[in-house]
């Protein structure tokens, strides 16, 4: 089976669903010809020709609502953000028109849509390139959110939201485009290669949205991530010799409770982790979800470790990264209550 890193799979699954459904268009800002900043959208334009992948002009809220039209007229929009940090144009469109299509016709009308958008940080973008606003889109009732941490679940996760009647935010983690990232910058790149997540296989297959993956089992504490936070997570349990249980959840809306849940009664912790900033992150709900579901099975008082309350800092790159030291901290303290 071959490997590939998270671009290459994404780029797999676009192709494969292209080739299967001819009312699938692709694109965004420089997701033509240019084959996208990152390069997913690589030889689309080629195979597919220019009236199915075709770049936009700059205007977030065009693209939104030119793929909204496109969606009500029985085409597959599948369409490119170039960065999260600039997907804040578009929020109306997606907030009033594609989250509300299905409701506010009665289900007559579904919203067949696909928006990718590379977010997080690691990367020395600053405050522009490195936002994490996952947590804005899973507050609107009518989306599905969805965040890959490997290749195998980007091509499979991908291919299960294109066939998804309903919308679908797709966030891709560009810190581990093209390889896990454990949180220690200083040490050597690690390329996907070298992770079995990385084989990919060639054809068609899907990833269940909706069902979170216990990526390591453990009988101590329960650690909830997601994108890059899982390997991170993984390093920290590891380098601490803790028997943690780690769980990337792969899909934020719909969550997958019945796992956390069984995961947090049996160890009795739980640690969350996210890089969004800490206020009103997803953290906040899985903490409030753990302790209303979980409270008589808990022997101690559930953590986060986010992101700062800050706009992400250029120069303090890595004191803002939930890396290894702050997981550190976070492990000994709801082991040791």
């Amino acid at each position: 089976m071959p490997t590939m890193n998270m671009i290459q799979a994404l780029n797999g699954a676009h192709k494969i669903a292209m080739r299967a459904d001819d009312d699938i268009v692709v694109f965004g800002e420089d997701a033509g010809y240019f084959c996208g900043v990152f390069r997913v959208t690589e030889g689309l334009q080629n195979e597919f020709g220019k009236t199915r992948v075709f770049d936009a002009p700059i205007s977030e809220g065009g693209i939104v609502a030119t793929a909204v039209g496109m969606a009500a007229y029985g085409l597959k929009p599948l369409i490119e953000i170039q960065f999260a940090d600039y997907i804040y144009p578009g929020y109306d469109q997606i907030v009033s028109e594609v989250a509300k299509m299905r409701y506010r016709t009665g289900g007559e009308w579904a919203m067949p849509m696909v928006i990718r958008t590379p977010y997080g940080g690691g990367i020395f973008g600053g405050q522009t390139h490195s936002q994490s606003p996952e947590s804005l889109f899973t507050h609107i009732a009518g989306l599905k959110v969805v965040i890959p941490s490997t290749p195998y679940d980007a091509k499979g996760l991908l291919i299960a939201a294109v066939e998804d009647p309903d919308p679908v935010i797709f966030f891709e983690p560009k810190r581990i485009y093209n390889g896990p990232f454990d949180g220690h910058h200083d040490r050597p790149v690690k390329p996907w290669s070298k992770h079995p997540a990385s084989e990919v296989p060639e054809g068609h297959y899907t990833v269940p949205i909706g069902k979170a993956a216990v990526v390591r089992e453990g009988a101590e504490l329960t650690v909830l991530a997601y994108g890059t936070m899982v390997h991170v997570a993984l390093a920290a349990v590891e380098e601490r010799g803790i028997d943690a249980e780690v769980i990337d959840l792969r899909t934020l809306v719909p969550l997958d409770i019945e796992t956390i849940e069984q995961s947090v009664e049996k160890t009795g912790r739980c640690l969350v982790v996210h890089e969004a900033p800490r206020t009103s992150g997803f953290g906040a709900e899985l903490v409030a979800l753990v302790q209303e579901r979980c409270f008589y099975h808990l022997e101690a008082p559930v953590e986060r470790v986010t992101g700062w309350d800050t706009p992400y800092p250029h120069a303090y790159e890595w004191s803002y990264f939930p890396g290894p030291k702050r997981m550190k901290k976070a492990l000994e303290k709801v082991m040791a209550d």
